[in-house]
């Protein structure tokens, strides 16, 4: 298909925002580029409402159920701009011919920073410390160091790789959980591989780095906190729909778990009263881990190629599905 006959969807809130020439090369390929009418992920019905007469679709957070596809007659492929795929109908988009690609790897030092900050965060109390000493209360909060600790990476894919090297210059033993990564692979990083009973049991910082599946969905549940060491911290710049926020909060509220750092929510945005972003124990972000300027351009520019590759009859470097 010729490009210049193609219309693109572009709906990632940061996409160019680094890079504007992005914007550029895309108009400049095809024939119409459509932006993202909403400063926000779409809803299914938005989606379906902008997706007739579209070709290519360079897609962010935004729903791509079955009902969202359904009147996407000329739809040749959603490029992911990110690498995770659980608001993707993959089944519904494979029936229809859709070719569904992703981004892997080009937020990874990103997330990871933002891991560690939340590390450096929690471990020190630096939002509580804040919250006091802009009240006028001058509290000379008690941290504890990171130096000697262990960190606990549940998924080791490249996010929670990155994550350990740079953890590992801090002084902390690494341990990490993921069945599909082999002892091997992981003791080459110097990180110790363990079963997920034995991470929890052990680590002082937890951290999730888990795609949303049948099997991960919930996993940080009752059981999961009970097995943490008590007192210990949990982090997820993953995806909200790992963890149970009832039993969250309840492990917080007793004090099985120390405290939480959360840039992914099961809802977002999470409503107002949501308890976990009203814990006192708890530090919130927006979703912002893979938001740097790096890794912004990194991800738009993979996304922009893969969307353009089917397009164009190619076949694409980081196919889904």
């Amino acid at each position: 298909m010729d490009l210049k006959d193609c219309r693109v969807l572009v709906t990632p809130t940061s996409f160019g925002r680094g890079d504007p020439r992005l914007w550029d090369e895309l108009r400049a390929a095809v024939g119409e580029v459509i932006e993202n009418p909403h400063p926000r992920p779409l809803t299914s019905a938005e989606v379906r409402a902008l997706l007739p007469g579209v070709h290519g679709y360079i897609a962010g957070l935004d729903v791509i159920d079955a009902d969202a596809l359904a009147d996407a007659g000329d739809l040749q492929v959603i490029a992911r701009y990110g690498i995770g795929t659980e608001r993707v109908d993959l089944d519904t988009a494979r029936a229809r011919g859709i070719t569904v690609t992703n981004t892997p790897g080009a937020n990874a030092s990103a997330v990871a920073e933002l891991t560690l900050g939340f590390m450096i965060a929690l471990s020190r109390k630096m939002v509580s410390a804040h919250d006091r000493l802009k009240g006028g209360e001058w509290s000379r909060v008690n941290g504890t160091s990171l130096e000697g600790k262990t960190l606990g990476l549940v998924g080791f894919g490249a996010i929670a790789r990155k994550t350990a090297l740079f953890a590992r210059p801090l002084g902390m033993h690494i341990v990490a959980y993921d069945p599909f990564v082999t002892a091997e692979a992981m003791r080459a990083q110097d990180v110790t591989p363990s079963d997920l009973d034995g991470l929890l049991a052990a680590s002082d910082i937890v951290s999730l780095h888990l795609p949303v599946t049948p099997e991960t969905r919930s996993l940080v549940d009752g059981r999961f906190i009970a097995h943490m060491k008590r007192g210990a911290y949990l982090i997820n710049t993953a995806r909200g729909d790992l963890i149970d926020d009832a039993a969250l909060v309840a492990g917080l509220d007793d004090g099985q778990v120390g405290g939480a750092a959360l840039d992914a929510f099961t809802h977002e945005p999470p409503p107002p009263d949501s308890p976990l972003i009203a814990h006192p124990q708890v530090i919130v972000t927006p979703h912002i881990a893979g938001n740097s300027d790096s890794a912004s351009n990194t991800m738009g520019r993979m996304a922009v190629d893969e969307c353009l590759a089917v397009l164009r009859g190619d076949v694409p470097r980081f196919r889904v599905v």
